[in-house]
Parts: structure tokens; C-alpha cells; sequence
């Protein structure tokens, strides 16, 4: 055993941070220096009742125990010793979403996930009222849904927050939350680092009389590095029900998945941003200037300091490739040569590297669910090629991995469209994994550099924590600051420059895939 680890976790100086996603609640506690010390998770899954997409409170609370006990017996076996208590912690969650509670603090309708996009009227409206593109999964399209379907229970509201924020207020008392989780509840101004004054009274002016003034129910908006309240006894004993975790730890306000993944990624300067591709994808950049006219393909949030962001946020990710991968790994065991998952994707993706540049004429979309970016309701996944194209494994390949990407570089079009230049492009998922190819095919797809560092590897737990750190350890300097210079500075970082054959390539590619969405709009029409 560690005996320097085991006097830090001892004495309280390691940083614990947990994150709710949309299929793991996972806990990470990292050292003064980052370093990932243990973690812990627990598996949950999203349950659809009533046409609605939604977790139970009691799923939150028994999935957050589950993970930090298990969080607790890696402590223990790796170290000897069982933690009290944390220099600070941090909450980060799925953002968006609608939850919504009485003057009594109960609940009054079931949590609604951003997954849900029964929103459609609602953001048509805000977005024409404030100017501004209002997705369907941010939480004042599903309140104004509410509002204009007249739910009963709207005008008992008296707080409505993201699902971080719900939990940090559980286990803190404070209705905060950070500012990069609130940019996806209402529009920041990023000049006050807070909800846009001017649009917030728009929607008073509209609402008036069927929903209370949103100053009184939404959480206060706090920059990173803020303490947002410390950990009380009725916290303690919901987290670890054992009653040894100890009150009093400080914590850094609640954020969003998008916001970890930006700290994880060192990605929360202008001119930088992150790719997250897992079972969706999304892209984060950080903007110098704002954007010069709405455009439905971008949504406009802040990093957890407040900053602008363009986000780029595509439904379908990686789960229709890991489906082939499957199907390929399958193969193999009825061939009788088994192959692991993890060989079979190491092959696959090493044959998409010999795969002609513009994947010889191959089509493959991802369209598991819905695509509002590419004007999908619903999706079709398809492989669609012409009589003179050339089917091989590692063009199928090329084509697939160039699919995931696909919609992606659709809205990053806008974005280029609008002059926005990137000096590197940070990228995390399990794709990337294999060294060399997915990466190397998202830099052609962005005609941008594109780094993956191995210091992010527990992805936004690990975020959530060192935010958490940044409470105690900030020093002051501004949180890109303490990132390059306290985090990311001897942080091992492999980048690849787009190479022009495959830049050339994904274009041809992209032209395609453009012209094809009506393949895919006629196979949602008709199957």
C-alpha cells in the first residue's frame, strides 16, 4: 500500500466527484495532483412511463449510494483505510431536463430527461420570443410545455432545476447551480455571468399569470471556483446511510455533463473545444465573439466559467458501430475462432486505416433515434452504397466510423460558416481508444488538430472532482489558467494534425451523406 495515499485519504485532501449519466453513476476521488485514486459506479438505466422518459428519486439515491460504496471499497482495499471525509466534492449530471417541486419541497410531475422531446411547441415559441435557438430538451422548453398544455401542477412551482442541481441541494441545502449547467436551463449573459436579465423579463411578460416569475424558481448561477455550500448532516447520512462520512465538506456548484467534459479535456479557452462521442455525440467550442444569426444546428451554453459556448449536440453517436462490432465479434465465435470485443474493434478499426479516403462510395448513418440537425423526426439506421462503389471491409469501415461524425460536421459547418477558427479540437469516448483512427478521422472530419489526453480517462466524475479541487486550490488564477498550469501541464496529450488525402476525402463523403438524408427521410416514411 501507498503509504503517502493513504495519509491523504486519512486526512481529508483528496477531491471526490460524482457524476449521473445517462446509463452509469460513477465516483471518482483524485489527489492533490489529479491522479485518480479509486473509483466506484453503478449501472441504471431511464424507464418510459407515461409517453415520458424518466429516472425515479429513488433510483437517484440508491444509484448514488451504490456507487460510493463501491467508491468506499476501492478505498479501502487499495489503501487501508476507510474516508470520512474530502478537501471538497462535486456533483455533475446529465444536463437539461425538468424538475420541478412545491413550496414543501416535494416533487410535483416525474423527472423529464432531456431525451424527451414531446417540447416541440414550446422551443418553436421561446426561440421566436428570445431570439435565441431553444432546444427541445433545455428545462424552460419543458416548463413552457407545461405552461402551454396547462398541467395542473404548474402553478404550485416553486423551484425547478437539472438533476445535478437537484442532488446537490439534497445533500447541501443550497438551490445553486454552476453556470454551465444553468446555460442549458435558460440563456447566460456571459458579461454577468448569470440568466440574461433582459430575456428572463420576456418570458415574465408571457408567462404572467400561469407560472411564477422565473427569478423565484430557478437556482442561483454560479462560476467555477465559487464554494456552493458544504455537505450537512442529513447530506452525509443520505450519500453513505453508514454514517461515516463526516459533514462540512465544501462543495463546488453543480454542473453538467458538457461542463466536465470541458475540464476534462482542458478545453475551456476561445478558439479551443471537445468532442464527446459516446451514446451521443456532441461537440463544445468556446467562442471569441458571438455568433451573428440564430441557427437551429447550434445551442449557446457556457463553460462552468461562464464563457460562451456553440454546441453541437447530435442524438446518435457511437451505439449503431458498436452494433456491427457486435455483430462482427459474433461471427467470429461462429467461425470458431473467438475474438474479445476489445480485439474486435482493435481489427475493425485498423482496417478502416486502409479504407479509400472517401470510404469507395460507402454511406453508413447512425440514425438509431431522431436527428433535429439533420431534420429527422425519427432515425433509420442505414448502409447505403451505389452499383459502382466498392464494398471491402475497410472501406464498410471507413464508411461507418465516418458516420458516427457524420451530422456532426453538418453543424460544425455552421459553425464555420460564421468564421469560428480552432486552434485544437480535445476529444474523449470510447472510440478513441484505439489509438490513431478514430481521431485521426474526426480531424479530417473538422480539418482541425485533434488531441486525446490520457489524464481524462474517467471522463466527467473525474471533471466533476477536479472543479471540486478548484474550490480549495484555485489560488486565484482563472480556471483555464489553473487547468494548463495545475492539471494538464505534464499530462500525457497525443494529438493528429488532419491529414489533407482524408480531408479531401470526408468531404467527397460529407457531400454525400447530405444528398442521402432524403434515403434516410423516405425510410422513416415508409418502414
Amino acid at each position: 500500500m501507498n503509504a503517502h495515499i493513504t495519509a491523504l485519504v486519512e486526512e481529508g485532501r483528496a477531491s471526490l466527484g460524482i457524476e449521473l449519466g445517462s446509463t452509469r453513476i460513477k465516483a471518482c476521488l483524485i489527489g492533490p495532483d489529479a491522479e485518480v485514486l479509486a473509483v466506484g459506479s453503478h449501472e441504471w438505466e431511464n424507464v418510459y412511463a407515461d409517453k415520458l422518459w424518466t429516472y425515479s428519486l429513488d433510483a437517484v439515491w440508491s444509484g448514488l449510494q451504490a456507487a460510493y460504496v463501491e467508491l468506499v471499497a476501492d478505498v479501502r482495499q487499495k489503501y487501508g483505510v476507510t474516508p470520512e471525509r474530502y478537501a471538497a466534492m462535486g456533483v455533475s449530471a446529465m444536463m437539461h431536463g425538468y424538475l420541478a417541486f412545491d413550496a414543501d419541497g416535494e416533487l410535483l410531475a416525474p423527472f423529464r430527461t432531456w431525451r424527451n422531446t414531446n417540447t416541440g411547441v414550446a422551443a418553436a415559441e421561446l426561440t421566436e420570443l428570445l431570439g435565441v435557438n431553444i432546444p427541445l430538451r433545455w428545462s424552460i422548453a419543458h416548463l413552457h410545455q407545461a405552461v402551454v398544455d396547462a398541467e395542473p401542477h404548474v402553478p404550485e412551482i416553486r423551484f425547478l432545476t437539472t438533476l445535478a442541481g437537484y442532488v446537490h441541494w439534497k445533500l447541501t441545502g443550497e438551490k445553486v447551480l454552476g453556470v454551465g449547467d444553468a446555460s442549458g436551463m435558460f440563456p447566460i449573459d456571459s458579461a454577468t455571468r448569470d440568466y440574461d436579465a433582459e430575456l428572463v423579463a420576456r418570458y415574465d411578460h408571457v408567462a404572467a399569470g400561469r407560472v411564477p416569475a422565473l427569478k423565484d424558481l430557478l437556482p442561483q448561477s454560479l462560476v467555477a471556483g465559487t464554494s456552493a455550500g458544504n455537505l450537512t448532516d442529513e447530506g452525509a447520512q443520505l450519500l453513505d446511510p453508514s454514517g461515516t462520512l463526516r459533514p462540512g465538506i465544501p462543495f463546488a456548484p453543480p454542473e453538467g455533463d458538457a461542463g466536465t467534459g470541458m475540464v476534462a479535456t482542458c478545453a475551456v479557452a476561445p478558439r479551443t473545444g471537445n468532442v464527446s462521442a459516446g451514446t451521443s455525440i456532441f461537440a463544445m467550442v468556446v467562442l471569441e465573439r458571438p455568433l451573428s444569426e440564430v441557427h437551429h444546428e447550434l445551442d449557446l451554453v457556457t463553460t462552468p466559467s461562464g464563457d460562451a459556448v456553440a454546441m453541437v449536440h447530435c442524438n446518435n453517436g457511437a451505439s449503431e458501430l458498436a452494433a456491427w462490432a457486435n455483430m462482427f465479434t459474433a461471427f467470429s465465435a461462429a467461425a470458431g475462432t473467438p475474438v474479445t470485443p476489445d480485439a474486435t474493434y482493435a481489427a475493425l478499426f485498423e482496417a478502416a486505416l486502409n479504407g479509400e479516403p472517401d470510404a469507395g462510395g460507402l454511406l453508413a448513418y447512425n440514425h438509431l433515434a431522431g436527428e433535429p440537425i439533420a431534420g429527422l423526426d425519427e432515425g433509420r439506421p442505414l448502409v447505403v452504397r451505389t452499383p459502382d462503389s466498392r464494398l471491402t471491409l475497410p472501406n464498410f469501415m471507413r464508411a461507418q466510423l465516418y458516420g458516427v461524425f457524420g451530422t456532426l460536421a453538418l453543424g460544425m459547418d455552421v459553425l464555420h460558416g460564421e468564421g469560428v477558427q480552432l486552434d485544437r479540437m480535445y476529444a474523449h469516448g470510447g472510440m478513441f481508444r484505439t489509438a490513431g483512427v478514430a481521431q485521426r478521422f474526426l480531424a479530417a472530419a473538422l480539418d482541425a488538430p485533434v488531441a486525446v489526453a490520457e489524464t481524462a480517462s474517467e471522463g466527467g466524475a473525474w471533471g466533476i472532482a477536479v472543479l471540486a479541487a478548484y474550490v480549495v486550490d484555485g489560488q486565484g488564477r482563472d480556471l483555464d489558467t489553473y487547468l494548463r498550469e495545475a492539471i494538464f501541464a505534464d499530462a500525457p496529450i497525443v494529438t493528429a494534425d488532419p491529414d489533407p488525402a482524408d480531408v479531401a476525402g470526408f468531404s467527397t463523403y460529407l457531400d454525400r451523406y447530405r444528398a442521402g438524408l432524403a434515403v434516410e427521410a423516405a425510410a422513416v416514411a415508409s418502414l
